[in-house]
């Protein structure tokens, strides 16, 4: 007797919240242009919260009732503030997005308030811990020549690890001094670079980025020694090799140095705009961070020039 055929399952539905998801991300993919890192950010924080709502609100779009309890359980699971003011801030995105398409009637984020947060002040090193890490390298090996002149690019533009690893030879205008750098939903800026940072990266584009390939090709500026553009995982690794040769073991990061040239720009009279033009921040309130030198030079500047001080 032949078995009888099992009939295969109905696939089932996509949920209106999987559907809106959907169409959220390509929206920010297409439309936007948002980073993939940014685009996989979304992705899991609103998995995370699909996951919530199928069990609560099956079959529907949540409200803020739901939302509500999502954020308590984001808080009562361990996460800090800032994760869940960005939790919050891709839920509000969905929303606003789904008001705009008329898939709802209102936006339940908009009278939540987003978690406080304290402002720490960001780690950077002062200029003699700069030099020692720029030191660290070993100039004798094409791969010291290479993480020498990354570092140096890392100061003097303030660039992101994935923009300083994703730069390419076209990029970089040695006679003008200017970097071509695409940040965060590709949007690109131009960067002046000091002349050490370029008498660093001319010395590896001679001495040692050849000797990286072996005739091998790549459009990258850094690479590696497989041929291989440099990655974000790698340079970090690379970065606290260096740090540690250096005797800077504690929050040593791509990030800091990147906060180490707002912050030297600033205590050297740069203007916020300009240093938030140089950083690729959308908003003027992301550099404000770094108002604690401000304040500190409005305190000497005072003192030093005001009749009365």
């Amino acid at each position: 007797m032949l078995d009888e055929a099992v009939p295969e399952a109905a696939p089932q539905p996509f949920s209106p919240l999987a559907l809106a998801i959907s169409d959220f991300l390509n929206f920010c993919r297409l439309e936007k242009g948002l980073a993939i890192n940014s685009l996989e950010a979304y992705s899991s924080d609103l998995d995370r919260f699909a996951d919530f709502a199928a069990s609560s609100s099956p079959g529907e779009i949540p409200g803020q009732p739901i939302l509500l309890l999502y954020l308590n359980s984001l808080y009562r699971s361990g996460l800090g503030s800032r994760s869940i003011a960005r939790h919050l801030t891709t839920l509000r995105g969905l929303y606003t997005f789904l008001l705009s398409e008329r898939r709802i009637s209102a936006d339940p984020t908009e009278h939540i308030q987003s978690p406080r947060q304290w402002h720490n002040i960001p780690h950077f090193l002062n200029l003699e811990q700069v030099d020692r890490i720029l030191a660290a390298p070993d100039a004798a090996k094409p791969t010291g020549l290479r993480d020498r002149a990354m570092i140096e690019l890392l100061y003097a533009a303030g660039l992101r690890v994935s923009e300083l690893c994703g730069v390419r030879l076209t990029d970089l205008n040695a006679e003008m001094g200017f970097i071509r750098v695409t940040g965060k939903g590709n949007k690109q800026r131009l960067v002046p670079v000091g002349k050490c940072a370029l008498a660093a990266i001319d010395l590896y584009l001679h001495n040692a980025r050849p000797a990286l390939l072996k005739s091998r090709k790549s459009p990258h500026l850094f690479v590696t020694n497989r041929g291989s553009s440099m990655t974000r995982q790698a340079f970090w690794h690379l970065l606290a090799q260096h740090g540690r040769a250096a005797g800077i073991f504690h929050h040593l990061s791509p990030h800091v140095m990147r906060h180490t040239f707002a912050t030297h720009l600033l205590e050297g009279g740069a203007d916020l705009r300009s240093v938030q033009s140089m950083l690729g921040h959308a908003d003027i309130s992301t550099t404000q961070i770094y108002t604690h030198v401000m304040r500190s030079k409005l305190r000497l500047t005072v003192d030093a020039h005001h009749p009365r001080a």
